[in-house]
C-alpha cells in the first residue's frame, strides 16, 4: 500500500480494478478545508487519460508493472507475435494492447511490454522508427523544405505528411508519439 505522499510521475496504482500510470500529480493546500492532491491518470488497458482528486492521505495498491524489452516478429489476425529476448518464447499480443502507435511496427522491432503479475497489460513502440517511403507524389524541381507538405505513405502502410522533396525509396525518421516527419535519413 501506498499513500498520496509517494506519488511520483510514471509511478503505476490501481484504482477501481484497473492499473494506471501517475502522468502528473500537484499537491494543493487550500487556506480553508483538507490538503489534497490533484492527479492525471493513464489507463494502461484502455489508454484514456483521466483526471482524479485524491485527498492527502489517501491509501491505495501500488502496481508492480515490469518493463521487458521483446521483438516484435510478425502477425496472425488481430495477435502480433513478440518474441522474449530471454527465453526465446513466441508470445502472442493482442493488437489493442499496442494502440494507435502499431501502424509503425515492423518486423524484428525492439518494443518494451509491460507485465504485471505475468501478463502483458501494454506495449510501447520506440519514440523514433526509420521507414522508407513507398508511396508519395513526385518531387518537382523548386520545391524546398519549407514549401509545405504532402501524404506519403510507409513501408508499414502508415502515412504521415511530408515536406515536397521526399521522393518514393528515401528513408525518413518519424516520432511515433505525435505521427510527424522528423527528418531524411541518408
Amino acid at each position: 500500500m501506498i499513500d498520496t505522499s509517494d506519488f511520483r510521475n510514471g509511478l503505476h496504482i490501481i484504482q477501481d480494478g484497473e492499473i494506471f500510470t501517475i502522468i502528473e500529480f500537484q499537491h494543493v493546500k487550500p487556506g480553508k478545508g483538507g490538503a489534497f492532491v490533484r492527479t492525471k491518470l493513464k489507463n494502461l488497458k484502455t489508454g484514456a487519460v483521466i483526471d482524479k482528486t485524491f485527498r492527502a492521505g489517501e491509501r491505495m495498491d501500488q502496481a508492480v508493472v515490469e518493463r521487458k524489452t521483446m521483438q516484435y516478429l510478425y502477425h496472425e489476425g488481430d495477435d502480433y507475435i513478440l518474441m522474449d529476448m530471454e527465453s526465446y518464447e513466441s508470445v502472442p499480443v493482442n493488437a489493442s494492447l499496442f494502440g494507435d502507435q502499431v501502424k509503425y511496427l515492423k518486423e524484428n522491432t525492439d518494443v518494451t511490454a509491460l507485465v504485471h503479475e505475468g501478463n502483458i497489460i501494454g506495449v510501447e513502440i520506440p519514440f523514433f522508427v526509420e521507414l522508407e517511403v513507398t508511396e508519395t507524389d513526385p518531387g518537382v524541381r523548386g520545391d524546398t523544405a519549407s514549401g509545405g507538405s504532402k501524404p506519403a505513405t510507409l513501408e508499414t502502410g502508415a502515412v504521415v505528411q511530408v515536406p515536397f522533396f521526399i521522393n518514393v525509396g528515401d528513408k525518413i525518421r518519424v516520432d511515433t508519439r505525435t505521427d510527424e516527419y522528423m527528418e531524411r535519413v541518408r
